[in-house]
């Protein structure tokens, strides 16, 4: 697993790259009322906003951590956005993206270079 400064977190399988948000950035925003994925067979940048999600508190965005096609979407999130909050790290990933070139996932920490992050 790879982490993010933005507090994502990937999970790389062949050229498939599974995006989450962390258990750290999910606290912070607080309880996850609403999720805007994007579409299957976009083509999306690196750093492109491409998820929005809506809690309590704040408004943020998912930025796109890799250049690549989005193949598949956690549709379960739109209906019951607050798994975000209940497992962030597991079953409420976000998208999956082909990922176009993944030596872009090396500019990424490792776990414990994220913990070391939000210290």
């Amino acid at each position: 697993m790879k982490y993010t400064e933005e507090h994502e977190w990937l999970v790389a399988d062949g050229d498939v790259v599974t995006v989450g948000i962390t258990a750290h950035a999910a606290e912070q925003l607080g309880d996850v009322v609403f999720v805007e994925l994007p579409d299957v067979g976009d083509e999306v940048s690196k750093d492109d906003e491409i998820v929005v999600i809506e809690s309590v508190k704040a408004a943020s965005d998912i930025l796109a951590p890799l250049d690549g096609e989005i193949v598949e979407v956690n549709e379960v999130l739109v209906d019951n956005p607050g798994m975000v909050n209940d497992d962030p790290t597991g079953d409420a990933w976000f998208f999956k993206v082909k990922a176009s070139d993944l030596s872009q996932m090396d500019d990424y920490m490792d776990e414990a270079g994220y913990n070391d992050f939000i210290g």
